[in-house]
């Protein structure tokens, strides 16, 4: 390890003391040839493809056609012909033997490789701070009771640390996507021609290394006519997995707005009606689940086009996983100001929670854990208990313990039970019917229960961290590699 640091601490010095390099220039097409550019040059001398001396030559075209691309509007084309008639401007058509091995095939699968890693590594920092976002809003009202809900209805009462720190996990095992898709992104289809090599005897695995790649992506076909195609289904499958789970958090929240009170609400990024002077609409909120509704799309478009299509034709092979990857990032900042502009009401959500009947469940299983009644014969006593509450417009703390009696009794005879007399006092039966006694009663892995929650929200923030480490060793990684291929690139130029 702390090899691997010397190392990159070196390359950034490295890094930081080359003009060249230094120089802000926007990461097009143009910069990426011009990188690759670099990368050939010094491989094709290290191989013994073309003389030292012609080296220095195509390694001066290089530096220059770069030079005249970072002046104040010059043109920047990504089209290596346009690109390589430049060098030749500079150098002489002898120049042209940087190409040697290499095809606008494989140029072209490694540019896009190389965008889909930058794309990926902005999308992923993007999710760390939404991420962050949510895991703060989790801890600061970690305890407090909201309901939650299946089919649309009030289900079971569970903590507010509970239910954010879902769509924190959620959100997470995207992040665990995006970092196994970076190993099978990132390595490299440079120097395999147009689709099977050349007789010229190209160092792959050293084009690799210089371009930052992990490794070289061997079989050559695969690597220029087939792998752009699950490599981008992989890419844009991450991003409308995580689109998928912000839609839902952005869905679950608008249900909110339906309320005359919500518990959940924007502070900010709210519309007004233009005759209903009442109303606030949760624009920011639509817009956050039309965004993932479009990434959704893209992918799928995405898909649909690398459908049915033979190898190596074009179809697959444009930017579409790059855009959705651009896409997600800006999903993910827009999801980190949405989370910022929500304000939770606690006694509001508490409220709902005791107006409802979601707790019935704990006092079927307090019947079975506490008085030995068969589950079945609890659950329908406890039913009965909400259809009487119910038709006479009661909150579960307001039925009377005298009827809950009657009605165990009559729930009993129904199942032939011999005792008819309900097994509960009335304050074991009034706490079974409480939120707060649900959840701290929870017992199992992953529950709401205080001390699970913060567990759970405890190893979230630890892997934020694990991910902001790898974050920041990964581009760590690349600006070595920057920095090695300057320094091969300047020895080449015989500096």
């Amino acid at each position: 390890m702390s090899h691997t640091l010397a190392v990159t601490s070196a390359a950034l010095v490295l890094l930081l003391a080359t003009p060249a390099l230094a120089a802000a220039q926007p990461r097009d097409q143009f910069y990426w040839l011009g990188e690759v550019n670099k990368a050939s040059a010094v491989m094709v001398v290290e191989q013994g493809i073309v003389p030292a001396d012609l080296g220095r030559t195509i390694a001066a075209a290089v530096e220059k056609v770069i030079a005249d691309g970072a002046k104040p509007g010059a043109r920047r084309s990504g089209d290596y012909l346009v690109v390589e008639q430049a060098l030749m401007e500079v150098g002489g058509p002898e120049v042209s033997r940087i190409h040697s091995g290499r095809s606008r095939q494989d140029l072209g699968a490694t540019f896009r490789r190389l965008f889909e890693r930058d794309d990926l590594l902005d999308a992923f920092a993007a999710l760390i701070e939404a991420r962050a976002t949510l895991l703060a809003k989790a801890e600061a009202h970690r305890d407090a009771i909201v309901p939650a809900y299946t089919w649309g209805v009030q289900a079971q009462p569970i903590s507010f640390g509970h239910y954010v720190g879902g769509y924190v996990q959620a959100l997470t095992r995207s992040a665990d996507r995006y970092r196994e898709a970076w190993a099978r992104v990132n390595l490299s289809p440079l120097g395999s021609a147009a689709l099977g090599t050349s007789s010229f005897p190209v160092n792959r695995v050293r084009l690799a290394a210089l371009m930052g790649f992990d490794a070289a992506l061997e079989n050559s076909f695969d690597a220029n006519q087939i792998s752009p195609v699950d490599t981008g289904v992989d890419l844009v499958g991450v991003a409308s997995a995580s689109a998928l789970t912000i839609g839902m958090l952005a869905a679950d929240i608008t249900t909110q707005y339906a309320q005359p009170k919500p518990w959940l609400v924007l502070t900010e990024g709210t519309g007004t009606s233009s005759i209903m002077p009442q109303k606030r609409n949760p624009t920011s909120l639509v817009g956050l689940r039309t965004a993932a509704s479009a990434i959704v799309g893209s992918a799928t478009t995405f898909q649909i086009q690398s459908h049915n299509v033979m190898a190596g034709m074009g179809d697959y092979k444009g930017d579409l996983p790059d855009r959705v990857l651009k896409d997600a990032a800006a999903l993910y900042r827009d999801l980190s100001s949405v989370v910022k502009a929500l304000s939770f009401d606690a006694a509001r959500a508490l409220d709902e929670v005791d107006r409802e009947y979601s707790t019935t469940t704990e006092l079927a299983d307090t019947l079975q854990r506490v008085a030995d009644v068969p589950f079945r014969v609890g659950h329908h006593f406890a039913s009965e208990l909400v259809n009487y509450g119910r038709s006479k417009d009661m909150r579960p703390a307001d039925i009377p313990y005298v009827e809950a009696q009657r009605i165990y009794a009559e729930s009993a005879r129904t199942f032939r039970i011999e005792r008819e007399q309900l097994p509960l006092t009335e304050p074991q039966f009034r706490r079974s019917l409480t939120a707060v006694n649900m959840v701290q009663a929870a017992q199992v892995l992953g529950g709401p229960q205080p001390a699970e929650v913060a567990r759970m929200l405890a190893a979230e923030r630890a892997r934020l961290q694990s991910d902001r480490e790898w974050l920041a060793a990964t581009r760590s990684r690349l600006d070595a590699a920057a920095a090695l291929r300057q320094s091969a690139f300047t020895r080449i130029l015989g500096r």
